[in-house]
């Protein structure tokens, strides 16, 4: 686990949004729940949903992915992002021990 990827990650208001979306999809995703969440939300679903462009979403996503507090999985032409529930074990337990 990379502490400063992770907190650089943390850094951005639109990242932290995006994570805690992406804690409860049902709620903040809901045109998707006839697709179910298996696999995590679909990267358009949540570009319509922060409002900024396809790049800058993408390097978000690939900022959190980097950091491991975000899975990819690939499915045809899709992409599905999820929290790493792990990670923010660790993370958390690194703060309470550490920090």
């Amino acid at each position: 686990m990379d502490q400063v990827e992770i907190f650089k990650a943390l850094s951005n208001k639109a990242r932290l949004q995006i994570l805690n979306w992406l804690k409860d999809p049902e709620v903040h995703f809901p045109e998707q729940a006839e697709a179910g969440f298996a696999n995590g939300v679909c990267v358009g679903r949540i570009q319509e949903k922060v409002g900024l462009t396809q790049s800058t979403v993408s390097e978000y996503l690939t900022s959190l992915q980097r950091a491991g507090l975000i899975t990819a999985t690939r499915t045809g032409q899709w992409t599905y992002y999820k929290r790493n529930e792990e990670t923010f074990a660790a993370l958390s337990k690194l703060i309470q021990t550490d920090i």
